[in-house]
């Protein structure tokens, strides 16, 4: 990982491309790669033939047929056996990803891939074109100063983003639980069966809830996986954090561009590791094109070491003072 992400600045400084570049890369990627998952049947569980489908084939607790008409103690303990190593010891291994995600990489994953923060960010775009600010009730002092421009187009967009946004998504995730094909028949002959409509629906109400009135708090206090990497990246000695190299600290120009660049609220100045950090690198952007490419203050690293620029870290190897936020 120490190589990925110092190859991630070696290419933004060498090729003079943004960290968001590639970050709205690796979402759009993982958004389709989340959407493709029960088309190829790669993940997904049939409620018509109550299959766990993974990788082509139905995964099954493994029981002869008759297994409940065996009431002996034997019988009982090959019951609970087959639960514990096919249904619980999968499901535990599967929710250990994410503890382990935020031990080595902190909230890398929630900045870098999660869909529905990247649909959140998309929705602060919208706002802040259209009303100045990305809340939609208040301006905050780290909100972009913008200029309103073509807020008819945007409004459009907006209005339109609110309902083939939600009904898309609506549809891909609804596919986790009805066979896609499907509910693709069901579209072209536009005659629902009551799952499909109940998932749909459901689906799209919570996305443009979320997305409208909700955003970035939900990522801060409620979403189960990003709390889970939160915990284990505070707690873990390696994983991925924000650096600033405070024996420069004399070159920062007070713009407030990094603090007006972070959507979860964060103060990148304070020098402090904060919680609600998802490693997306916009405040290293925005410092390096203030003070020029590859002078800001800020750079992403692993425990109380850095990457690139080098230059940049030369007191950490020396011992000095450079801390990781």
């Amino acid at each position: 990982m120490t190589q990925v992400i110092a190859a991630i600045h070696w290419l933004c400084y060498k090729k003079h491309m943004k960290l968001t570049g590639y970050r709205r890369t690796t979402q759009i990627l993982f958004i389709f790669f989340i959407f493709l998952m029960p088309v190829l049947n790669i993940f997904r569980y049939d409620t018509d033939t109550h299959d766990l489908i993974i990788f082509c084939n139905a995964w099954s607790l493994g029981l002869a047929p008759g297994f409940s008409a065996d009431h002996s103690s034997l019988g009982a303990f090959h019951i609970a056996m087959r639960f514990i190593l096919k249904a619980i010891l999968p499901w535990l291994l599967f929710l250990s990803l994410f503890p382990l995600l935020g031990f080595l990489t902190g909230r890398f994953f929630c900045g870098w891939f999660c869909p529905e923060g990247a649909l959140f960010e998309y929705a602060d775009f919208l706002t802040l074109k259209l009303l100045g600010r990305r809340n939609l009730f208040n301006k905050k002092p780290n909100d972009p100063v913008l200029p309103l421009h073509n807020r008819l187009r945007y409004g459009i967009i907006a209005v339109l983003s609110m309902i083939v946004i939600p009904l898309l998504n609506g549809v891909a995730l609804t596919g986790y639980l009805v066979a896609p094909k499907t509910i693709w028949n069901q579209i072209v002959t536009w005659n629902f069966t009551f799952g499909v409509k109940a998932g749909i629906i459901g689906v799209s109400l919570y996305m443009i809830i979320t997305a409208v009135f909700v955003r970035h708090v939900l990522c801060r206090f409620v979403c189960a996986a990003g709390l889970m990497q939160m915990l284990f990246g505070w707690i873990s000695p390696v994983s991925i954090r924000l650096g600033m190299d405070t024996a420069r600290i004399s070159a920062c120009t007070d713009c407030k561009g990094c603090d007006r660049a972070c959507f979860m609220n964060v103060t990148p100045r304070k020098n402090k590791r904060d919680i609600s950090c998802v490693n997306c690198g916009t405040c290293v952007e925005a410092c390096n094109e203030e003070l020029g490419m590859g002078k800001g203050l800020f750079h992403l690293g692993f425990g109380q070491g850095c990457t690139l620029p080098r230059e940049n870290c030369r007191n950490v190897v020396k011992g000095e003072s450079t801390l990781s936020a």
